[in-house]
């Protein structure tokens, strides 16, 4: 605890953070994760609004949660959770981050199965009850699911509050939402949206900077699409159709003369940040592979030519993040599909989807002579409109 502990510290309960109304003047959690203590930092934070009398978004609220269990029980809220909650649910490979002290993050880090949210989702539509068992009390799915306060009212144009999903008022660690809905939503588009009136949950995961707009179509097209009829015969297509979905592939020529040329070659890079000692391209049949070579690691990837390629990966710097702290300190391998396209004669594009994230990396190589240049950009600097992001180029030249 700090010295002195101030009067709103000293009534802050576990209902505030529960409804992100803490009191703190600035959202901390960029603060709180530099430091090797989160619990200790977050205390030293000045709360300066009264506990409960502002609402604002907090991810180290949450991880103070996450703690508090952690204190109680001895386990962290992902080991407490496994018999109480994953375990009865059928959900399994699910991986939380934890801070420097092994407490997992609470308010982001959590890996799971879309279909896992679906069936969190499910299990509060069904107010706690899951295959006959009460896995957790109707009076608190009430509860935890109920208006808490009021975010700051902030109309926008062409956006009146009745039409804002960020305006409904929040529960614990809930969002209300229009049309008297709940969910939970995660950064860029993570929903799990409950519609107790219609007996239904809709669950998405993607990444998106325009939120509210995804929202939008779900209350647009899926609300009114929610019918107590039977569905027409024709909806019988949808499995066909869902197994026609995918995502798109790099645009451009699959190959060119220029591939076999550098089939043989290695590149021996300029000193950089990522540690990266060379890179080599070679082609065969369908798949371009990149490999980059850290001291006396090789990280390959597997790209498609017309197709996608899975695989791992440790490459460094990959896949993007949105919040560094709670990261494994030692490097948990990326599950990744794979494609690469030639944009002209000296562009090479590769695209890697983390298809167990929402986040992808689009690698560009760039030749001219005996020179290479290879620049990343990740999908969360792309949705911000930006060319690069803070990776550094990796430049170099063919090894005699």
């Amino acid at each position: 605890m700090p010295e002195p502990v101030s009067d709103n510290l000293a009534s802050l309960k576990v209902k505030h953070l529960l409804s992100m109304s803490v009191g703190n003047e600035k959202e901390p959690t960029h603060v709180v994760i530099q430091q090797e203590h989160w619990v200790k930092a977050f205390l030293e934070q000045p709360i300066t609004h009264e506990p409960g009398s502002v609402f604002m978004y907090n991810s180290t609220a949450t991880y103070m949660l996450s703690a508090i269990v952690t204190k109680l029980t001895g386990q962290t809220v992902l080991d407490f959770l496994k018999p109480r909650l994953f375990e009865p649910l059928g959900i399994t490979g699910m991986t939380w981050e934890t801070c420097p002290l092994g407490i997992n993050t609470g308010g982001w880090g959590l890996s799971i199965p879309t279909e896992g949210l679906a069936k969190f989702g499910q299990l509060y539509l069904q107010k706690g009850r899951w295959n006959g068992e009460q896995i957790l009390p109707a009076k608190w799915v009430r509860e935890a699911t109920s208006f808490k306060i009021q975010q700051p009212l902030a109309d926008k144009p062409g956006r009146p509050k009745e039409k804002n999903d960020w305006m409904q008022g929040y529960c614990y660690q809930f969002w209300r939402c229009q049309h008297d809905c709940f969910r939970g939503d995660g950064a860029f588009g993570q929903y799990t949206i409950v519609l107790p009136k219609q007996n239904a949950v809709i669950v998405m995961t993607g990444e998106s900077n325009n939120m509210q707009g995804e929202l939008d179509l779900v209350w647009q097209h899926l609300l009114p699409a929610c019918q107590s009829k039977a569905l027409p015969a024709a909806e019988s297509a949808l499995p066909k159709t869902l197994k026609s979905l995918t995502l798109a592939l790099p645009q451009g020529k699959p190959i060119l003369a220029t591939a076999s040329e550098l089939s043989a070659k290695t590149f021996k890079l300029e000193t950089n940040t990522l540690g990266i000692d060379s890179a080599n391209i070679t082609f065969k049949d369908s798949v371009c592979t990149f490999t980059a070579t850290a001291g006396d690691t090789k990280h390959v990837i597997n790209c498609g030519l017309g197709e996608w390629q899975r695989g791992e990966t440790l490459m460094p710097g990959t896949p993007p993040r949105l919040i560094a702290g709670g990261a494994p300190r030692t490097p948990v391998p990326s599950k990744v599909a794979s494609a690469a396209a030639w944009k002209d004669a000296n562009t090479l594009e590769m695209l890697w989807r983390y298809y167990e994230t929402p986040h992808h990396d689009t690698v560009t190589c760039k030749f001219n002579g005996d020179t290479i240049t290879v620049s990343f950009l990740n999908s969360l600097a792309s949705m911000n409109g930006k060319t690069k992001d803070t990776r550094p180029d990796l430049i170099g030249k063919i090894e005699a």
